[in-house]
C-alpha cells in the first residue's frame, strides 16, 4: 500500500504500512462487536436493559483494571526488547479475547476473555511508541493525526458489518473480528521489522518503573508532561462515555437498531478520516499543537452537550461535522507529549498513557453506565452521562489552556 503523505519516512513502507493496517484492522475488529456486545449481554440478561448496562460496567471496569497494571508492563518490556514481539502480543490477546467473546456459553467466560485483552492490551500504545520511534519531531503530531485516521477508518466498515453480522448470529461478528486480528498477527509476523535499535534500548528491565505508580513518577519527572498527561487523563475518561453508554443510549432513546447504530458509527468514521488526515495538518501549522487540542477539546464540549439535549435522531446527527472535530485533540497532545521524552522512554511514555486509559475505563464505565442505568430506571434525564463527559472535557480545556502554553516547545 502507499504511505500516506505525512508518515514517517525512515520507516520505510512496509515498516510503516504494517503499523497502519494493524490500526486499521484492529479498530475494525473491535468496530465489528461493538454494536453487538451491549446486544449480547442483554440476551445474557433476559433482556433487561438496565442490567444489560450494568454488567457493561463490570466488562469495562475489569479490562481497566487489568490494562491499568498491564500498561506499564508493556511499556516498560517494548523499550527493553522492543516494539515488534510487543505488538504481536498483544494483537494475540486481543484476538483470543475474540474467540472467547464467539464461544461463551455464559457471562462468566465473556469476562474471561476481557481479561485477557485487558492484560495484552498494548496495541495501540505500541503502535504509537513506533510511530515516535520512526518519526521527526516536527512530523508527528501529522503522523499520529494518520494513526488517528487509521482506526477511524476501522470504524468505516466494522460497525456496518458487524451490525449485519449481527442480524444472523449475535455470535458470528466476534468470529469475524478474531479472524482479522489473528490474521493481522500472522501478517506482523512475517513482514514487520523493529523500530528500536538495540542501542537505543533500556539497559535493564526495572520492576520499579512497572506499575502505575512508577508510570507518575515518568510524568512527573519532565516539566509539563505532567500536565499534559492530566489532559490525556480527561479526555479518555470523557470518550469512555461512548462504549459505556452508547449503543443502550440510543437504541433506548431513539429506537435505533443494530443496523442503525453501525450505520452512523460508519458516518462517524467518515468524518474522521477526513479530519484526521487532511485537518491535522494544516491545522498545527497554522495554530500549533496546542491550538489543535484547544480546537479539539472545545468540539468536544459542544458534542457532549448537544447529544445529551436532542430530542430527536435527525437533531443528534446534526452535530457530527462539529464532534468529529474532537479528532484534533489526540494527535496535538501526543504531539507536544512525545517531545519531552528520549527513545529509550518512548514505550514508556505510552505505557503510561496506556495506564491512564485504563485508570479511565475503571472509572468511566461505573460513572457513565450507572449514571445511565439510574436515569433509565427513574426515566429522568438519559442524557445524564454525556453531560457528564462534558464537565470532564471542560477541565481538560482549562488544563490545556494552562499547561499547553509553556509545553510548545521541545
Amino acid at each position: 500500500m502507499d504511505v500516506p503523505l505525512g508518515a514517517p519516512r525512515a520507516a520505510g513502507r512496509a515498516a510503516f504500512g504494517f503499523i497502519f493496517v494493524s490500526a486499521i484492522t484492529t479498530a475494525m475488529s473491535f468496530g465489528l462487536m461493538i454494536p453487538i456486545m451491549p446486544a449480547l449481554l442483554k440476551q445474557f440478561t433476559g433482556g433487561d436493559t438496565a442490567a444489560a448496562s450494568e454488567w457493561n460496567v463490570v466488562f469495562a471496569t475489569v479490562g481497566g483494571v487489568m490494562s491499568l497494571f498491564a500498561g506499564p508492563i508493556l511499556g516498560l518490556v517494548s523499550d527493553r526488547v522492543g516494539r515488534r514481539p510487543v505488538l504481536l502480543v498483544s494483537l494475540s490477546g486481543l484476538g483470543i479475547d475474540f474467540l472467547f467473546m464467539a464461544l461463551a456459553p455464559s457471562l462468566i467466560w465473556l469476562l474471561v476473555g476481557r481479561m485477557i485483552s485487558g492484560a495484552t492490551s498494548g496495541a495501540f500504545s505500541t503502535a504509537n511508541a513506533y510511530v515516535a520511534d520512526v518519526t521527526p519531531l516536527e512530523g508527528r503530531a501529522r503522523a499520529f493525526g494518520w494513526m488517528g485516521a487509521a482506526f477511524s477508518f476501522g470504524f468505516l466498515a466494522g460497525p456496518a458489518i458487524g451490525g449485519l453480522l449481527g442480524e444472523v448470529n449475535l455470535r458470528l461478528p466476534f468470529l469475524a473480528a478474531a479472524a482479522l486480528t489473528l490474521a493481522n498477527v500472522i501478517y506482523g509476523a512475517v513482514l514487520l521489522p523493529e523500530s528500536l535499535p538495540p542501542e537505543k534500548r533500556v539497559a535493564r528491565f526495572d520492576w520499579r518503573k512497572a506499575n502505575p505508580i512508577g508510570s507518575l513518577n515518568l510524568l512527573r519527572s519532565h516539566h509539563e508532561l505532567f500536565g499534559l498527561a492530566g489532559i490525556h487523563f480527561l479526555n479518555q475518561l470523557a470518550q469512555m462515555v461512548w462504549p459505556s453508554i452508547f449503543v443502550l443510549y440510543t437504541s433506548y432513546r431513539y429506537g435505533w437498531s443494530p443496523v442503525v447504530t453501525g450505520l452512523y458509527m460508519m458516518a462517524g468514521g467518515v468524518l474522521g478520516v477526513a479530519v484526521q488526515s487532511f485537518l491535522v495538518g494544516p491545522v498545527v501549522a497554522r495554530f500549533g499543537e496546542r491550538g489543535a487540542m484547544l480546537i479539539g477539546a472545545g468540539a468536544s464540549i459542544v458534542g457532549f452537550i448537544w447529544y445529551g439535549l436532542a430530542p430527536t435522531s435527525l437533531i443528534y446527527m446534526a452535530c457530527m461535522p462539529i464532534s468529529c472535530l474532537a479528532g484534533l485533540l489526540t494527535p496535538g497532545l501526543q504531539g507536544l507529549m512525545t517531545r519531552r521524552v528520549g527513545p529509550s522512554e518512548q514505550g514508556q511514555l505510552q505505557g503510561a498513557n496506556q495506564a491512564l486509559m485504563g485508570l479511565a475505563s475503571v472509572v468511566g464505565p461505573s460513572l457513565f453506565g450507572l449514571s445511565f442505568a439510574w436515569a433509565v430506571r427513574h426515566e429522568v434525564l438519559p442524557g445524564l452521562p454525556l453531560f457528564l463527559a462534558s464537565m470532564a472535557t471542560i477541565a481538560a480545556l482549562v488544563l490545556a489552556w494552562r499547561t499547553g502554553r509553556g509545553a510548545t516547545r521541545a
